[in-house]
């Protein structure tokens, strides 16, 4: 009897819990709420302050004293709204964050950009796979769990706003910014796996910024240095690149980042970005789209911004067009008198800066900001390092395998027989090679540099005859798996050659490279695995044991031979 209550007593906290937790409203639906709290600061605010709240700076805990005194300098004489975090880690992040919070006279909303979580810009956390492996998973409940657990992560170090996800449609195979951090070329299938991604970070408690606004997914020229230019019509916008951006407002978003894009067809000012351009923040995004929650510049300091409005000129034009946070500023101090003397002089309304001001302050509280809580200094490496944060990278690396070519190849393997493992591209022995030799008991490893020349690669086939079947694994050791990763021309002959002699392939690269590998499409099975990491080489070594069902579907058209959608 005693179990009995004590059980329905924990079936019911459990309700209790979830209800509230169910209840609590979004941020958007929060904004038609009256506010006390967001009231009282708003009322104490000077014109000053107000403006000085639509503008976040950079941090870092990684350059040294004087960097961090200097933004603890502008916390206090300037009274901005925030920070964006670069890179640094966890533990430093926290003390940081409390020393910074304290010198605040308004709490601060602390952003970063977590595209696959904190290990996107702080060492020593969980990077989740980039969003390119995350198109290919089906099972979109994965990458809500996913989202639920980067919100914890940016809550234990003190963020409030997750600068993701990217919900850009990659649609341009040479973009050199976007790419792998996009969920792939179809637009519905970067709607739902953003929407999934976007909600599970919501629902944990975290706001996030959906970028980059109106579409930067094919562009081949990265913003950071100059301004790409969309020639496009206002009706393939409509239809394909605002598409997923639509979808997510209507879904709840919370906030939205502006690229800095020149786009006739939407505001034909020569040489405007686009988070300069009324007709597109607010005309456009606010109007048309609806949207009601926080508009996000992309970084103000980038080139594509600045080449053309210097001066801090860019600041005020896009506080005009109807941004509500500007992240990075040149200069933060010259952009709040510009705006302060824009006001003055008419070409900015104090109604329009307030309108950003209360959104800017109902997020803060509605993130908490109005409990002044010190973070714990303790155990924050061990607490963004869960173990059920790491399974589910691994679930999630799993879900992404994607087989093309179907399982011939995989259905000759033995593990009985005798089998040469060759990784290419790395020198030193790979996960992959560790794991598949742990199975294939009766196998050889061997290794090719990426510069491999035709007398070391002639040493390694000139032994493969000695074996029944090979599995190879073509590896990309570069940081992030852009485009244009580069092998030898004799490596590329051997993957040619070994493609039609029945050897097994893994590729743990960015698909598009597929198509620098001509001939590989003639092999019988070719797991495609996205990145370098080592949670993908132990997927991709699962499904060439037979132990793991590859189910992802490729995000990205290569070429006529793998096409988007193309997987078992």
């Amino acid at each position: 009897m005693i179990q009995k209550q004590f059980t329905l007593f924990l079936l019911l906290l459990f309700t209790v819990v979830f209800s509230a937790e169910a209840q609590k409203k979004s941020y958007i639906q929060s904004l038609d709420e009256p506010n006390h709290w967001v009231d009282s600061v708003f009322h104490k605010l000077k014109k000053r302050h107000k403006i000085a709240q639509l503008f976040f700076v950079r941090a870092h805990t990684n350059r040294g004293q004087a960097f961090e005194d200097s933004v603890g300098h502008v916390i206090r004489k300037e009274r901005i709204g925030g920070l964006v975090f670069f890179q640094g880690g966890p533990g430093r992040q926290v003390i940081l964050t409390n020393k910074y919070q304290a010198l605040a006279r308004t709490p601060l909303l602390i952003a970063s950009d977590g595209e696959w979580g904190l290990g996107m810009r702080l060492d020593s956390t969980i990077s989740y796979p980039y969003q390119m492996a995350l198109g290919a998973v089906q099972d979109k409940n994965l990458i809500y769990q996913m989202g639920l657990e980067v919100a914890k992560d940016f809550k234990r170090v003190g963020m409030q706003l997750n600068l993701a996800p990217d919900v850009d449609i990659n649609n341009n195979a040479k973009n050199p910014i976007i790419n792998y951090r996009s969920f792939g070329e179809n637009k519905y299938n970067v709607a739902l796996k953003g929407a999934a991604y976007m909600k599970g970070m919501q629902d944990g408690g975290l706001l996030v910024s959906l970028k980059h606004f109106p579409g930067h997914g094919d562009t081949d020229v990265d913003s950071h240095y100059d301004l790409p230019k969309l020639n496009f019509t206002k009706a393939r916008l409509d239809s394909l690149e605002i598409y997923p951006f639509r979808e997510l407002i209507k879904e709840g978003a919370a906030g939205v980042m502006v690229a800095h894009m020149n786009i006739p067809a939407l505001d034909n000012t020569p040489n405007l970005p686009s988070t300069l351009s009324k007709p597109i923040v607010t005309g456009l995004l606010r109007g048309e789209l609806g949207f009601r929650g926080l508009i996000v510049s992309d970084a103000m300091e980038m080139k594509g911004v600045v080449k053309n409005f210097k001066d801090g000129e860019a600041d005020v034009m896009a506080v005009i067009a109807g941004n509500d946070i500007l992240e990075l500023s040149e200069n933060s101090k010259r952009a709040i008198k510009l705006v302060r003397k824009a006001v003055r002089e008419g070409r900015i309304s104090m109604d329009r800066i307030d309108e950003s001001v209360r959104r800017i302050l109902l997020a803060k509280y509605w993130t908490g900001l109005n409990h002044k809580d010190v973070l714990n200094e303790q155990n924050v490496y061990a607490e963004v390092n869960r173990p059920e944060s790491k399974a589910l990278v691994q679930q999630l690396a799993d879900a992404s395998m994607t087989l093309l070519n179907g399982q011939e190849g995989l259905k000759t393997l033995s593990a009985e027989k005798k089998t040469a493992i060759i990784s290419i591209g790395t020198p030193d022995l790979t996960v992959f090679q560790r794991e598949l030799s742990g199975f294939y008991k009766n196998s050889v490893s061997f290794n090719l540099d990426k510069n491999a020349d035709a007398n070391a690669i002639a040493k390694v086939v000139k032994g493969l005859g000695m074996f029944d079947q090979v599995i190879i694994g073509i590896h990309d050791t570069r940081l992030r798996p852009a485009n244009g990763f580069e092998l030898s021309a004799d490596l590329k002959m051997l993957v040619k050659d070994m493609a039609q002699k029945n050897a097994v392939f893994a590729f743990f690269a960015n698909p598009y490279n597929l198509a620098s590998f001509p001939g590989i499409e003639n092999c019988k099975s070719l797991v495609v695995a996205y990145q370098k990491d080592d949670y993908m080489q132990r997927a991709a070594a699962s499904v060439i044991e037979n132990r793991l069902i590859p189910t992802g579907k490729l995000p990205v058209s290569v070429n006529q031979f793998f096409r988007f959608n193309a997987g078992l």
